[in-house]
């Protein structure tokens, strides 16, 4: 991905662009004034920890620094990984989406991949749209994805189309008929929808004006900022917000018939489009009204997913600990609300594509919570089946696996990006120290990992985005990797492909002299 070019003089002179302070998740209004309180504490816990260190210096523990973890994991990636990129982003991404499949070769695949520039407004928040060089699983040597530099771009990532956005790109979601139209949040009550590949390229530059939506939902009063989801069914999109409800659109009147064709050329949103429920707003693209407004929140919705199954069937989570199903056949109000989901606010959520029953969970509380519908009553009695307690931070991001029904990835502010299969709680025949249910720990990123997205085309290959403010002062980390199929493929497939190597070395083996 290209620098921009005021970025680049400013390198050059040897100063570092001025990095916005935020975090994965926007902060709260009332935890702004909050920053002396918590930094005084820090300070006077590090103290005591310094006595006690002192204290204690009979004790032979160590606790490994973050550096020394993250060193330790670079000499496990050729182990572990099957492949792995890494690419330095000068803005950080609060979004990563894997785009429509473009074509194939023998050893690697390109593909669309949707990313975001968040900058301090010396530039223009972007939205990118690049293309990515997937290597195929047992491709890549192992010496080639452990020798890797942090600070440079990888060679498998080209930025292909650059957007104006008109403001921060916090969520892009793409339709699932058809990953060509993408929906993103800003710091606004609109929902913004694009066709990617129809849009011009744009150079951002300081006083550029904004690339122009192809369709504006609205609804919200306030702010919608995370709260975003696109319907498998049908095309309809889920939003949440700050004024505390979920809004539905359908945009089916608003495209082609060509927007069910992934391989279709150019504009797939109709240009001369008329609704009955909005009208043109300011000449900055067609506006679209709700199809419905859902009310039942009493605090920020943070996240929202439809059921695989029904456009009509959806959820939602926030930061009131609660967690609300609804069906927009019923009316507008939850059919279902769990309420302390969590210990408290929630941030997530994800409904499983393979079975319709199961909904995750992540929460500030540092864990992630898989719920069972058939569970929960109007009343909102219901535990979850399990608490995955693996985290040391806030949980960010939940998301099934495409290719495995039992498998799902959270992402946090620690850090981390955990894997699980919850078919493995309580198996005994494991002994480990892990947590329940956890079988990798992709630990590449040395900050907040913001978002993460399983590729549908290649289903173990994971593309994840960190906001790298805390670890390095600014920019972002953008990792594409793939772990070793040794790690999830049946115990006894690995096992019988590991004897056969020990066989063949065997045969290889030069017979000792006698």
């Amino acid at each position: 991905m290209e620098t921009p070019p005021q970025q680049q003089q400013q390198q050059q002179q040897g100063s570092v662009p001025k990095k916005k302070e935020t975090r994965g998740r926007k902060p709260k209004p009332k935890n702004n004034n909050n920053d002396t309180p918590q930094h005084t504490k820090s300070a006077k816990e590090s103290k005591k920890s310094h006595q006690q260190h002192h204290q204690h210096q009979h004790q032979p523990q160590h606790q490994p620094t973050s550096e020394e973890k993250y060193s330790h994991w670079k000499s496990v990636v050729p182990v572990l990984y099957d492949w792995l990129a890494n690419h330095n982003l000068v803005w950080p991404s609060l979004s990563c989406r894997w785009g429509p499949q473009l074509d194939h070769a023998a050893q690697k695949n390109r593909q669309r991949l949707y990313l975001s520039e968040q900058t301090d407004g010396s530039v223009p928040n972007t939205l990118v749209i690049a293309n990515c060089e997937v290597v195929k699983p047992r491709v890549a040597a192992a010496e080639h994805i452990s020798q890797f530099n942090e600070e440079a771009r990888s060679p498998f990532v080209k930025k292909y189309k650059t957007i104006i956005h008109p403001g921060e790109v916090n969520r892009i979601r793409e339709l699932p008929q058809n990953s060509k139209i993408v929906a993103t949040h800003t710091d606004s009550p609109d929902v913004l929808i694009w066709d990617v590949e129809a849009q011009p390229n744009r150079h951002a530059v300081l006083g550029a004006t904004s690339s122009r939506p192809d369709l504006i939902l609205t609804g919200h009063q306030d702010n919608a900022e995370f709260a975003l989801a696109m319907c498998p069914t049908e095309p309809y999109v889920l939003s949440g917000g700050k004024d505390k409800s979920v809004v539905l659109w359908s945009i089916e009147d608003h495209i082609t018939s060509a927007a069910t064709d992934s391989k279709s050329a150019g504009s797939i949103i109709k240009q001369n489009s008329k609704s009955g429920e909005g009208t043109d707003k300011n000449a900055n693209g067609p506006s679209v009204g709700p199809r419905g407004i859902y009310y039942g929140h009493e605090d920020t919705v943070e996240d929202v997913a439809f059921c695989p199954s029904s456009a009509q069937e959806f959820c939602s989570v926030g930061d009131d600990s609660c967690l609300m199903l609804w069906d927009a056949r019923v009316g507008s109000t939850p059919a279902v609300k769990v309420e302390k989901a969590h210990n408290a606010d929630l941030h997530c959520v994800d409904w499983s594509p393979h079975d319709v029953n199961l909904i995750l969970t992540g929460s500030a509380d540092n864990s992630v919570r898989l719920f069972d519908r058939r569970n929960l009553t109007s009343k909102g009695v219901g535990s979850p089946i399990h608490k995955f307690e693996g985290h040391k931070a806030a949980v960010l991001c939940v998301q099934w696996s495409p290719d495995k029904s039992s498998v799902f990835g959270s992402s946090a502010e620690d850090g981390l990006l955990n894997i699980w299969d919850f078919e493995k709680v309580g198996n005994k025949t494991e002994q480990s120290s892990s947590p329940p249910g956890l079988f990798f720990q992709h630990a590449g990123h040395r900050d907040k990992v913001v978002d993460f997205h399983w590729n549908a085309y290649d289903p173990w290959t994971i593309v994840s985005v960190s906001d790298d403010c805390q670890s390095t002062g600014g920019g972002g980390t953008l990792q594409i990797w793939r772990m070793s199929d040794f790690l999830y493929r049946p115990e006894e497939e690995v096992l019988a492909e590991l004897e056969s190597f020990k066989s063949h070395v065997e045969a290889c083996a030069p017979i000792p002299e006698k």
